[in-house]
This record gives structure tokens, sequence and C-alpha cells, in this order.
């Protein structure tokens, strides 16, 4: 395949890496030191795009690839408010686009777990949840997206759980919580891929479950697996597509 990278920074340049082992030609590297090589001539070189850029930039580079009519991959996070106006006219200008909080293989393992999980504990009162989520302090967004795939997971299977609310370091919530609520706390620490925990606490015991990434390789793995499937596809997709899991 070609690929066009847009962002250009520690994860894309892995990306790059990965995917000039697996036999595949990047056309297009785009950073903030080159945004004006940027454009829908220079996209359609690509056979698919992916994108690990920033918040504020994946909705205007989804729609370049739209107009340039390339398949897109976006590992991008902290959009997600404008997911179903994007889906919509990918759906409705037969463009093809594929998202996820997490490209991890073992982080989308984990998510199926979450659910298994969570349904089991549906059945047990007695035990509260919580989300923990530990990123390098360059991450953007918070909480990150992978955490809250883990908290949109739970509160589809807890009866109790209507919403998710977030705790930054600094802005202590955790006091003044609703029985409905579900806290994510995050943490930024220097140097940390991503680290997401899953505690049940009752009053005689915790259960836990972690998934612990120890580089962002299996990230940038990932989303070149992802592009790969992704071709000869049309349509709006997400990173659950590619796997079979069942309950």
């Amino acid at each position: 395949m070609n690929i066009a990278l847009l962002g250009y920074g520690k994860m894309g340049q892995i990306i790059e890496r990965f995917a000039t082992e697996r036999g595949h030609d990047i056309v297009l590297k785009v950073g903030i030191e080159n945004l004006n090589d940027f454009t829908v001539e220079n996209l359609k070189k690509a056979d698919v795009a992916i994108d690990f850029s920033a918040p504020a930039a994946a909705v205007d580079n989804i729609y370049k690839c739209f107009e340039a009519k390339v398949p897109v991959v976006v590992g991008t996070t902290g959009w997600y408010g404008e997911l179903q106006k994007i889906k919509n006219d990918c759906e409705a200008s037969n463009n093809t686009l594929l998202y996820g909080s997490n490209f991890s293989i073992g982080v989308n393992i984990f998510f199926h777990l979450n659910k298994v999980l969570a349904k089991l504990m549906n059945n047990y009162p007695a035990y509260d949840v919580q989300v923990e989520e530990i990123h390098h302090t360059q991450k953007l967004d918070a909480p990150s997206g992978t955490a809250m795939t883990i908290a949109e997971g739970i509160i589809e299977q807890i009866e109790v759980k209507k919403e998710w609310v977030n705790e930054l370091e600094g802005t202590p919530i955790a006091e003044r919580l609703k029985a409905d609520q579900l806290l994510i706390e995050s943490l930024r620490i220097e140097n940390v891929p991503g680290t997401h925990t899953v505690v049940y606490s009752s009053e005689v015991d915790d259960i836990e479950i972690k998934h612990t990434a120890h580089s962002r390789a299996g990230f940038a793995l990932g989303a070149i697996v992802a592009a790969e499937w992704l071709q000869n596809k049309k349509g709006f997709y997400s990173i659950a597509d590619i796997f079979n899991f069942k309950d």
C-alpha cells in the first residue's frame, strides 16, 4: 500500500517503521513543519491515510481525506463529539473511515474482557467500580479515548451506572460522586505510554483488571493492521469490527 501519515510525531515515526517492515510505502508525511504539503492532490497518491495528529486537527484531516476519496484510519481521539455527523457524511459521500480509541490488539482484548466482567458484576451490587488511566504528560485529552471506551463498556452492562465523570489531578470530584456516576481518574506521568485499570471494590475485597502498555509499538502495529484490513472496503467502521469476539 501507499500510505499517507497525518501527524509525524513519535507515533507517526513508529508507524512508518512498521509500515516499511511490512512492505508498504510512505508517500506523504505531514507534520507541523510541512502543512503546505497537505493537499488533496498529494493525498490522492495514497491508498490509505493514517491520522495520529491532534484533536483540533482530526476533523479537518478527515474531511480532506473524504475530498480526496482516500480511506482514512483515525487513531486521534478527542473529536468524538463530531462522530455521528462524520459517520453520516462518510456514508453519504461513499467514503471510508475506520476509527478507534486504541489500536493495540491487547487493549482490544481488554475492552472485550471489561464488558464480560461488567456484565457479571452487574449481579453483585455490593461492588462499586471506577476506572484509572495513566498517560504521559504530552497526552492532550483527558480522559483518554481508551478510558472513555472502557467506561462506556461498563455503563452498557451495569444498570446503576448512567454516566462517567472525569477527575484530573488537581480537580478532585470523587467526594461529590453520585451513585449513578462512574469515576474515571486521569493521571499524567512522564514517559508512561498508557496504563488502564478497572477496579471493583467492596467492603471485603477488590477485583482488578489492568492493561499496561510497554511502548507505543502496539498502537502503531495495530494501525497498520487496520489499514490493511480496510483495503477494498467502503463505509464507516470502528476498530471493534476487525475483531470477532464472542460473548
